[in-house]
Order: structure tokens, then C-alpha cells, then sequence
């Protein structure tokens, strides 16, 4: 009997059929769990993570100790942000992975462009 893929994880593969990241422009994808948030950014043709972030990560996680989820996503984005500036990369994709882009996936975006890269 053959497994039917439902919810985000059918518009998560629908997602990465048309999203890839590459050396030049990787790409950010996000988890999030009920407590916390995740970001890494990707290079697919190397198949590499680049750098991470999430809310469970030292430089970030004294920041966020007191915060609202939305306000602990805006600073994993930049936090994330932060990293791929020092690394050279401005440019990315972004991969809601599944999740509709609306509270802390929008705000993790948000984060991530008002510390300087470009989507």
C-alpha cells in the first residue's frame, strides 16, 4: 500500500521543484517547530549547508530568552543574514518550505532583508 503525501509536505516538494540554490544565490529554507525556528542556507549543486540559524543557537539564543516567537524569528533572520554577509553571499532564494509565508516565516524573511540581503 503506497504512502499519500498530504498537507506541507505536498506543497513543500511542489516548492522545491521550482526552487533550487546554487554557489551564487543558495538557498534559505526554514523549519519551525512549535517552540522554536529554523534557518540554514543551501548550495543544492554542492549539496552544502552554508551557514544556520535558529533560536536554539548560541549568538542567538540569550537574545531571544525573553521574546516573542515573531520577534526571536526577526532575529534569526538577521542573525542568518549576518552570517552570509560575512561570507560574501547578498543574494538569495527563499524556501518557505511548505509553511504559508505569514508570521514567523514572514517575519524570519523580514529579518533576514532589513540586515541587508536581497531575495
Amino acid at each position: 500500500m503506497a504512502m499519500q503525501i498530504v498537507g506541507r509536505e505536498r506543497r513543500k516538494l511542489r516548492i522545491r521543484r521550482k526552487v533550487s540554490g546554487t554557489n551564487e544565490q543558495p538557498r534559505l529554507t526554514v523549519f519551525r517547530s512549535a517552540k522554536h525556528i529554523y534557518a540554514q542556507v543551501i548550495d543544492d549543486v554542492a549539496g552544502t549547508t552554508l551557514v544556520h540559524a535558529s533560536t536554539l543557537s548560541r549568538e542567538v539564543r540569550a537574545a531571544v530568552a525573553e521574546d516573542k516567537k515573531i520577534d526571536a524569528a526577526k532575529k534569526v533572520g538577521a542573525a542568518v543574514a549576518k552570517l552570509l554577509m560575512a561570507k560574501g553571499i547578498s543574494k538569495i532564494v527563499f524556501d518557505r518550505n511548505g509553511y504559508l509565508y505569514h508570521g514567523r516565516v514572514r517575519a524570519l524573511a523580514d529579518g533576514a532583508r532589513e540586515a541587508g540581503l536581497k531575495f
